[in-house]
């Protein structure tokens, strides 16, 4: 572990870390090997692992890592235009535990513990282009412009593949694929859950251990393709939390299995791609405030045109990679247009049917891949406009709404960067630091892409 220099560190933890961590030393006195987990401004996970003795070190003294761990790439390289890495002397920021993610690891063979991290200042200040802490700052804004809170939940789609000792670079075959006649959707199939029994439970027992609150897993709409859902959670870290911790849950369970799970936006371009689905609520001091008898509907409908109005600039929040706009075609059940509509999958902001106490809206856009935070500070951010802008939103669609006419969401990388960049929203609601630092790194990925020769154009061309 880097030692951090001598000096007095401000502690920012809230009252209760210190039982929670000594508890869990007692319970767990064997404890071989500790991961330390930084979810970086792509959603890629950083870190270490530490001798399991060194617990206690970690959670007194944080954990030293640099702040431009923040300004690198997809690939993990420094992208300089961040300006966050040699001509600011590479300082290292102090990197503090998240107590509510101290878990034991079970797919490992060696006694293994896990813990999240988030960056700070020496000072304890939070480190702004942190995607956690992003979130946590529009939590704090709805709440003091607002009075209200939002409660969220998460559902995750990916693939499994059997582990390939290739590179890749030909099309992988997910689970389940053939070559003899059409392809096996067997959407909803419990016969694909029952095949990969022993896989579906070890992904539950171990979302057991580490308390991560997931309900129903079902079979999706291609071969091998499959949905893990959340349960809602009122604070909204914890949720985007809980799908750091299930994608690497769900890679790790499915490498026991000699099996390779990707939550890559769109692996095919035949089949479905991985969406990130998140449902949320506002709630008040009297409950939900999309369920009240008198304002419910009304103020529902203006969080809706909020996300609708806000969409283009908020796009690469949602759609982060080059790979992700491809998922967004026409008919592919991943949303293409700007709408929204009553229990309707064609949309992208769906008002799912529902008693009225849960009245939500399930926001389809992002892909499965994206940086769980940034997702939820672009709805959250789009809500609150809509709130603050009280204006009704279009009529909803009914039936296909790839066949309305609607505004199209921009299928194209480059024109999603610029309506970010150019977004005082959106570089209000994330910061200037991570509106800079998430405009550059993606403008690097595009870039990098823009460069390569693919075998397509090989085939036509040489």
């Amino acid at each position: 572990m880097n030692e951090l220099p001598h000096q007095t560190l401000q502690h920012p933890a809230e009252p209760g870390w210190k039982a929670a961590f000594e508890a869990f030393l007692e319970a767990h006195p064997d404890l071989d090997t500790l991961e330390v987990i930084l979810p970086d401004t792509n959603g890629v996970l950083r870190g270490k692992w530490l001798p399991g003795n060194s617990l206690d070190k970690v959670f007194e003294g944080g954990v030293a890592f640099p702040y431009s761990l923040y300004g690198l790439d997809v690939w993990g390289r420094e992208v300089e235009a961040t300006g966050m890495h040699l001509e600011t002397g590479d300082k290292d920021g102090v990197c503090w535990p998240i107590p509510e993610t101290l878990k034991l690891v079970p797919w490992t063979e060696r006694k293994t513990a896990q813990v999240l991290l988030s960056m700070y200042d020496r000072d304890g200040q939070p480190f702004l282009a942190d995607p956690r802490h992003v979130l946590e700052n529009m939590v704090d804004r709805l709440k003091d412009e607002f009075g209200v809170t939002a409660t969220c939940a998460f559902e995750l789609e990916f693939y499994l593949f059997e582990e390939s000792e290739g590179d890749w670079t030909e099309q992988p075959k997910p689970l389940f694929s053939t070559h003899l006649g059409p392809a096996r959707q067997n959407m909803y199939a419990l016969s694909d859950l029952e095949a990969l029994f022993p896989v579906v439970d070890d992904l539950r027992k171990a979302c057991e251990i580490q308390g991560i609150p997931a309900d129903a897993a079902v079979s999706e709409a291609a071969p091998g393709q499959f949905e893990l859902n959340l349960h809602h959670r009122r604070n909204p870290l914890l949720a985007a939390d809980d799908v750091v911790l299930l994608r690497r849950l769900v890679a790790g369970v499915a490498r026991k299995h000699e099996l390779k799970a990707s939550f890559m936006a769109k692996p095919f371009v035949e089949w479905p791609g991985n969406g990130m689905h998140v449902h949320v609520s506002m709630e008040d001091e009297n409950g939900n405030i999309f369920a009240d008898q008198t304002t419910g509907a009304t103020r529902l409908g203006h969080a809706i045109n909020g996300l609708l109005t806000t969409m283009p600039e908020t796009l690469l929040l949602y759609t982060s990679t080059f790979n992700g706009f491809r998922r967004m075609q026409p008919g592919s059940y991943a949303p293409a247009s700007i709408c929204w509509g009553f229990d309707n999958r064609s949309v992208a902001l769906r008002v799912p049917a529902s008693t009225p106490e849960a009245a939500r809206v399930e926001h389809r856009i992002a892909g499965a891949d994206a940086n769980p935070y940034l997702v939820l500070t672009g709805v959250l951010a789009g809500m609150m406009e809509g709130l603050r802008q009280k204006k009704e939103p279009p009529p909803p669609v009914t039936g296909n709404a790839y066949e309305q006419g609607k505004k199209r969401l921009t299928p194209w990388m480059d024109e999603a960067i610029d309506a970010f960049e150019a977004s005082e929203l959106v570089k209000d609601a994330v910061g200037a630091e991570m509106h800079k630092v998430l405009t550059e790194i993606k403008r690097e990925e595009l870039n990098e892409f823009g460069r390569e020769i693919s075998s397509l154009e090989r085939q036509t061309y040489l």
